[in-house]
């Protein structure tokens, strides 16, 4: 097992009950809670907040400080999802693993196309 692994995780967070349909002062509310979180780094896209850190107690943390900081809005539900990429045998950041993809693409746009599979072996 490689003991400098970094765990990612997807999370995404919605408030419920809110009046309107806008939920942008509520991330901003959850970015600031991620930003007291020590150990971790996160990435805010679009449709959710990339997550990582060295071990699962620090993502779990993150989850439950950004719950407790739209709970203290006055919201009284919350909603999220959270997906975990936990890989122990070699040691992963967000970075690389947009850059596997994009070596990944740069290998399609390079390759004729056969119509099979451009990565088979």
């Amino acid at each position: 097992m490689n003991k400098n692994h970094t765990v990612i995780a997807e999370f995404s967070i919605l408030p419920i009950g809110q009046a309107g349909s806008s939920v942008g002062r509520y991330v901003a509310t959850t970015v600031s809670a991620l930003k007291n979180v020590n150990g971790l780094d996160f990435e805010v896209t679009p449709m959710g907040t990339i997550l990582a850190a060295k071990d699962l107690d620090t993502i779990f943390e993150a989850v439950r400080q950004a719950h407790e900081a739209i709970i203290a809005t006055g919201i009284k539900r919350v909603s999220s999802t959270l997906r975990i990429d936990d890989r122990r045998d070699k040691a992963r950041t967000m970075n690389d693993k947009v850059k596997a993809v994009q070596d990944y693409m740069k290998k399609l746009d390079t390759q004729p196309d056969t119509g099979q599979s451009k990565f088979s072996k």
